[in-house]
């Protein structure tokens, strides 16, 4: 440890162990980052609603990695909120049938004599293990009795008290238990960590004590290791199990968007503290994502188990090795270690380039190593195929990818890529080591969805970068929308409309605006009653501070070709649309500067406008004609085939700006004032606008 590390703060020290930890489950309800919190007190309120008058067994089922301690824990915390007592028993600390009925005894014993007013109890409890210890000092039972009558008669005489002792613990304990107020639960977690006779051991002793009245057994394990065990003589460890528990939760796998969601906000976490991560590829990115990483991280264990991997190993790389390489070789060395040893002795199949044309002069050994290295991924040997096809192009050929001559080396040296022989060996001698929350926000959300104060405070209380999945969520709520949600919810969201960042999005997702409108049209059209929509939109509308807000809502229940849905009269739809047209005429300078959208909430006013109504004219300020060229602003996305890849070219709406001020020249004056007095933030606005007005357009443009 340097000297900069060790004069951390406490505090900040145990915030990195607990962001980087690899294998610990969560023990307090925030630290919920899987939405458990309501299913587990579900289960808790499940639990005590059970007659535990003769016993009770329930269980929280999953494979390893699961969560199910992380479970328990937070159930606990419910049980334990309702006054229960919780005691804990961990079977994988002790070993054999003897020692573990022994020590069940001694440790329970144990803690009820700490708790209040069970003291007695533990007393009991005590007695009755008692009863179950003793012969450990016989050697092997069966051959040593039959040396002699004798010791076989003293055996039968203590095996006849043994019996008589048990009874009467047994009844005593049973008698106190009848009395507690409140049911004792006896959680047993990692039982599926334990060997198969251990594990039959266990389910031995929760047979032999489940029938005590007011206990109830919670147990946590692999349902599918646990009935390996339990079957035997043709008899399912399925039917054996059932016969046990009363109740049992199946915890569900955690659902693939929200899994990569939590990887991504861990490799953010695992990073962030990080002076100099390296270059990042946003291109080769999505593809070592999607085809070698996120095919070896199956749950929240493995979520933090990389995490803590890339954030010592990225830290000591300094920058030196790519990071999208980096990410991908950690996730090898992880999860398929017999791989990561494997590229120590493949580091020149993978890096050796094309000398030439002389493909077929090859020394075979080459070939042969990326072989290996497939065939040690075994079931996972996909994974490894993409890892050499995205991150060494010099050992593709191997696999009938594209030749690489020699050529390429001094590129990847200078991007840090680990197709370089020297990259990949520094990084293997230095290396010896959203959506889910949206969906909890927006359950957050719904249950103040009434009170619009209460639903604003608590959407603006959220991170802005996370509102619009949090209100692209509520459309799970849709069979549930009502009259009494229409107009609050409305507010707010078309209130928030303007406030949300523009995101940067793949070739298919939807934009903002309409994620906003689709939860606005769900509510909306929940109304029904044209009557009753037309009465609910004019008591939004003066609550609306964005034009732009306004109009989305009026092109929502309008006519408007491809956009509205006709859910107010026709008259109704002209008559709001004409007055939010002589709303924008009216609007001052300095209002219409603050409008997000303010191009094409001109473009609308000026195209539907009846011959009629008094022209509109752009106001000639150097605030508007900023806003204006804002919103014109946007860009092109486009794909190139087998690449996930979104490369994107900014372009501005030239010809609506054109024909909004009547002509180039005009804009060209305006675009002159902006300049003189340029505001903080213009970005590549005059860049863009200049090429413009020097003749480009976008047909015209295919470099970057």
């Amino acid at each position: 440890m340097n000297q900069e590390e060790t004069e951390t703060p406490a505090s900040q020290v145990n915030q990195k162990v607990v962001r980087i930890s690899a294998d610990n489950p969560i023990t307090k309800l925030e630290e919920d980052a899987l939405g458990r919190i309501k299913p587990a007190s579900s289960f808790a309120k499940q639990v005590l609603a059970l007659d535990p008058g003769e016993g009770v067994v329930v269980g929280v089922l999953g494979p390893w990695g699961a969560g199910k301690t992380s479970f328990v824990n937070l159930s606990q915390a419910f049980l334990k909120e309702s006054g229960v007592t919780v005691l804990e028993f961990n079977p994988w600390m002790f070993s054999g049938a003897d020692q573990l009925v022994q020590f069940f005894f001694i440790e329970l014993a144990a803690q009820l004599k700490l708790r209040p007013g069970l003291a007695e109890i533990g007393e009991l409890v005590e007695d009755y293990g008692d009863t179950f210890s003793g012969l450990g000092w016989l050697p092997v039972i069966g051959p040593w009795i039959e040396r002699g009558r004798v010791v076989t008669d003293i055996l039968a005489k203590i095996l006849q008290r043994k019996k008589e002792g048990v009874r009467a613990s047994q009844n005593k304990l049973r008698e106190a238990l009848k009395k507690v107020d409140k049911p004792i639960v006896v959680v047993l977690d990692d039982i599926d960590r334990l060997s198969t006779p251990e594990i039959r051991d266990v389910f031995k002793l929760v047979r032999l004590t489940a029938n005590f009245p007011n206990i109830i057994y919670l147990l946590a394990f692999d349902r599918y290791r646990v009935e390996q065990a339990l079957g035997e003589q043709g008899i399912p460890g399925r039917d054996y199990l059932e016969k046990i528990l009363q109740i049992g939760i199946d915890l569900p796998a955690v659902p693939s968007h929200v899994l990569n969601s939590q990887i991504f906000k861990a490799i953010d976490s695992a990073l962030e503290d990080i002076e100099n991560p390296g270059h990042f590829d946003s291109e080769v990115w999505p593809d070592v994502f999607m085809e070698v990483i996120q095919p070896l991280i199956r749950n929240m264990r493995d979520v933090r188990r990389y995490a803590a991997a890339i954030h010592g190993t990225v830290r000591d790389l300094d920058g030196q090795v790519a990071l999208v390489d980096a990410l991908a070789l950690e996730a090898i060395r992880v999860f398929l270690p017999d791989v990561f040893h494997s590229l120590h002795t493949s580091v020149e199949g993978l890096t050796a380039t094309t000398n030439g044309y002389g493909y077929r002069d090859e020394p075979p050994h080459l070939k042969e190593q990326i072989e290996n290295l497939v065939s040690a991924g075994g079931e996972r040997a996909e994974c490894v195929r993409s890892l050499i096809s995205r991150l060494f192009p010099g050992g593709a050929r191997h696999l009938g990818g594209s030749h690489y001559g020699g050529d390429w080396k001094n590129r990847w040296l200078r991007e840090r890529r680990v197709a370089h022989e020297d990259v990949l060996r520094y990084y293997l001698e230095r290396v010896v080591g959203e959506q889910l929350q949206a969906f909890s926000d927006a359950e957050n959300a719904w249950a103040r969805i009434t009170d619009k104060t209460a639903f604003e405070s608590y959407l603006q209380s959220l991170p802005i970068e996370r509102l619009q999945d949090v209100i692209s969520s509520l459309e799970a709520y849709e069979d549930e929308f009502g009259a009494e949600h229409v107009v609050p919810a409305t507010i707010v969201l078309l209130n928030l409309l303007p406030l949300l960042p523009d995101r940067q999005r793949g070739m298919f997702d939807l934009d903002t605006r309409m994620v906003v409108g689709r939860v606005v049209y769900r509510l909306v059209r929940a109304l029904k009653e044209p009557d009753s929509v037309e009465m609910a939109v004019k008591e939004i509308l003066p609550q609306i501070q964005s034009l732009s807000s306004k109009e989305k809502l009026i092109c929502i229940v309008g006519y408007r070709e491809n956009a509205g849905h006709k859910l107010v009269s026709e008259a109704a739809a002209k008559t709001l649309e004409a007055e939010w047209r002589a709303e924008v005429r009216a609007t001052t300078p300095q209002q219409l500067a603050d409008e997000t959208g303010l191009l094409w909430t001109f473009w609308r006013a000026k195209q539907e406008a009846k011959s009629e109504e008094p022209e509109l004219v752009v106001p000639d300020t150097p605030a508007v004609t900023y806003a204006l060229l804002k919103s014109a602003r946007s860009e092109t996305r486009s794909q190139s085939m087998g690449s996930r890849a979104v490369r994107r070219k900014p372009q501005l709406a030239w010809d609506i700006l054109v024909e909004l001020y009547g002509g180039e020249d005009i804009l060209r004056a305006r675009i002159e004032q902006l300049k003189a007095t340029p505001p903080d933030e213009i970005g590549d606005l005059f860049e863009l606008a200049d090429k413009y007005l020097a003749g480009w357009r976008p047909k015209d443009f295919d470099d970057d």
